[in-house]
């Protein structure tokens, strides 16, 4: 799976656990983009500040599966739709 920071974004102050814990190669944002399956990561101001593009439907799933097990949320679990180009959108639910 390929990964790109976006430009003038910080990254959330989880995000050292998700570098950890997947297998990702660092690539640009435009090749992340060609991906057939996109997560994005939002940090704490709301913007998706991270890009996760998988070729294979398998390694999306175990991405979404390790995302879940670092206590983020997909706000887009209940949808088919694409939002800002991504399959999949986590964040950290803050209470």
């Amino acid at each position: 799976m390929k990964t790109s920071l976006l430009d003038g974004k910080k990254p959330a102050h989880f995000d050292k656990h998700i570098i950890g814990n997947l297998l990702l190669n660092a690539s640009t944002p435009e090749l992340v983009r060609q991906e057939n399956l996109i997560i994005g990561i939002r940090n704490e101001d709301g913007e998706i500040y991270r890009l996760i593009g998988a070729a294979k439907h398998h390694s999306f799933m175990n991405a979404v599966e390790e995302l879940f097990d670092l206590g983020l949320t997909d706000e887009l679990d209940e949808s088919d739709e694409l939002v800002e180009g991504c399959d999949a959108i986590f964040s950290e639910v803050l209470e």
